[in-house]
């Protein structure tokens, strides 16, 4: 029998945690027997230093369902981190891990899938989105306009994959050997090269509450992304100034051309262009730098990427 980790991070999910604990508890009585699972196996839900009654109903349910554990942790983190600790917390005591956010958009049936995959050899199984139709024309475009721009960067992920996913045993201890603060594990898990497959599902509309994902954390996360695997955007750089300079060199070529011929123009508008054009571009490089340069600086720090608060482990002998 293998022992069955659902790993769940949340942060302020209030609105949907008593139905998402009762739907994976359902899922878990269908699949122990199933799937030949250890009855063992459990859901850990990872408060990732929520402000509202979260972590009240992950205690409450603990002392009331078999399946329910929990870590609280001192703050808040951010999912990555958040998904991380929960990981390393489960990889002494499962054989498999699935991770799933707390709204349980991505459909929770697809995990009875995901085992098949791990029982054929796969280290890791992806939960993969088989359309965006539910999204918004902006978050299709921006998502896909992300994964495009990761592939020609040469980042290895999955095309529509979350967090969604089946890890083994080997796979997670494998990952504990990554140390980076800056964690994008959906670049990062590919790129370990283990035997993966992918599921695919219909994503679901949110039961309740709103996504913790703003727009300011979108574009943060797809920048970690960018810049925690490929220094291709400091060759861009570096292939744009070359361009500036070769643009400069025929333009000066051009001026002197019209100085000889004395057609002299004013120019007011081209210069001012011009001006911003490369202000622009240089605005735009310092930036890209400068986030590296940041990263680097936090690397070399080696701060702790979180701290456990608080732990509810397995469940009594008197719940049922």
């Amino acid at each position: 029998m293998n022992k069955l980790a659902i790993v769940v991070p949340c942060y302020n999910e209030e609105a949907v945690l008593r139905s998402t604990i009762e739907s994976l508890s359902l899922l878990l009585d269908e699949m122990i027997p199933e799937k030949d699972l250890c009855p063992d196996s459990y859901i850990l839900f990872v408060d990732d230093g929520s402000t509202d009654r979260t972590w009240d109903i992950i205690s409450e349910n603990n002392k009331t369902n078999k399946y329910v554990r929990g870590i609280k942790l001192a703050g808040n983190v951010g999912h990555q981190n958040a998904l991380i600790a929960g990981l390393m917390e489960t990889k002494s005591s499962c054989d498999m891990a699935i991770s799933i956010d707390a709204d349980l958009q991505d459909d929770e049936q697809a995990m009875k899938e995901m085992i098949d995959y791990y029982n054929r050899g796969c280290d890791i199984v992806y939960g993969v989105r088989s359309s965006r139709e539910t999204d918004t024309f902006f978050k299709r475009f921006t998502a896909q306009t992300f994964y495009r721009f990761q592939r020609k960067l040469g980042i290895d992920s999955i095309y529509n994959h979350a967090d969604y996913r089946l890890m083994s045993k080997k796979a997670i201890e494998a990952l504990s050997e990554y140390k980076e603060r800056n964690l994008f594990l959906r670049g990062l898990i590919p790129s370990m090269g283990f035997k993966y497959e992918c599921v695919y599902y219909e994503r679901k509309k949110r039961m309740a509450g709103v996504s913790k994902y703003t727009p300011r954390k979108m574009i943060g996360f797809a920048l970690d992304g960018i810049t925690s695997f490929s220094v291709r955007p400091m060759s861009i750089i570096v292939a744009s100034g070359i361009l500036m300079i070769i643009v400069s060199i025929i333009a000066l070529g051009y001026s002197i051309f019209r100085k000889v011929r004395g057609e002299v123009v004013p120019g007011w508008t081209s210069l001012m262009l011009s001006v911003w054009i490369i202000g622009g571009i240089l605005t735009m490089s310092i930036g890209v730098v400068g986030q590296y340069v940041a990263k680097t600086y936090i690397e070399t720090k080696e701060r702790p990427r979180y701290f456990v608060d608080e732990k509810l482990t397995e469940a009594d002998d008197e719940k049922d």
